[in-house]
């Protein structure tokens, strides 16, 4: 290479390096519990703003998510982030902490990877700022290895909890219509109990099935016009609605959790029908002996 071309790659590289980061506000919140700590999306903007004007930064545009970032690629205004810097609209992320932009593998390694290729320039946050030096990527790394760290330690214990409850013959999750779940301090004891509303509507329903082979579509319509019957959401039920109440167990008192996995439990709820009641329900769905009736 000529001393001229040498002379102009310097250059170059230095006009690189002094031109001013243009900064990309990031700010993000999913409605799950694990993010209940994290500011609102607006306090986060608010404050990384009073970063950002007292540290003289160029913010050139706020974009604001509410997903989750436990996996990778599943936040579709992040996605566009990179792409921006990648292309060169954005040399700078301003956010309230390190986990707001990854707590998994995947998103963690593009982050670094942008900023190895010399295109993210730098990741400010409230209390700390990241470049392309080794030590600074490295921290950034063990921060967002820290959050994926806790995600995973919450999913087993999530996991744990919800095998806990079903051992104690409580049925994880939204109860079926005509139950409803017992509010609790702890989560995992939380019961289950009889929806005085709506349970004695249920029971009528497998009734006219066993004793009048009455089909999906008579009680559906039996529902919406002389029951006037509702969900817990005040909207109509639907006819796949009725039929999987007809095909649960858990109103004769039994339950499977996880759904297909093979584990079964006798709950601790009060049965609203009996099991032959059940059996019998079954055994006209299965025939196709249901009949309309008026």
């Amino acid at each position: 290479m000529n001393p001229s071309a040498i002379l102009e790659e310097q250059q170059q590289k230095t006009s690189s390096e002094t031109e001013p980061i243009r900064y990309c506000l990031y700010a993000r919140k999913s409605s799950e519990d694990d993010e209940r700590q994290a500011l609102s999306i607006d306090s986060q903007v608010k404050e990384m703003m009073a970063v950002a004007k007292r540290d003289g930064l160029d913010i050139v545009e706020i974009r604001r998510e509410s997903h989750s970032a436990k996996d990778s690629g599943q936040r579709p205004v992040f996605s566009q982030l990179l792409t921006d810097i990648r292309s060169g609209v954005f040399t700078g992320i301003v956010t309230w902490a390190p986990d707001r932009l990854s707590r998994n593998a995947g998103d963690l390694g593009s982050l670094v990877d942008l900023m190895d290729q010399g295109v993210l320039k730098e990741i400010r946050t409230t209390g700390q700022k990241f470049t392309n030096s080794p030590n600074e990527k490295f921290l950034l790394m063990i921060l967002c290895s820290q959050a994926k760290l806790e995600n995973d330690n919450r999913g087993i214990n999530v996991k744990r909890g919800l095998k806990n409850k079903c051992e104690l013959d409580v049925r994880p999750g939204v109860a079926p219509l005509g139950y409803l779940n017992e509010r609790s301090l702890d989560r995992n004891k939380g019961k289950i109990v009889i929806d005085p509303i709506r349970a004695p509507t249920i029971k009528q329903l497998f009734r006219f099935v066993a004793e009048r082979g009455a089909s999906g579509r008579t009680l559906l319509k039996w529902l919406n016009t002389e029951a006037n019957f509702k969900t817990r959401g005040d909207k109509r039920i639907t006819l796949s609605g009725v039929y999987r109440i007809l095909n649960n167990p858990f109103y004769y008192g039994m339950f499977e959790y996880p759904k297909g996995g093979g584990n079964w439990y006798q709950g601790t709820h009060e049965p609203l029908i009996s099991q032959q009641l059940f059996d019998d329900v079954q055994h006209f769905l299965s025939t196709g002996q249901e009949r309309e009736w008026v």
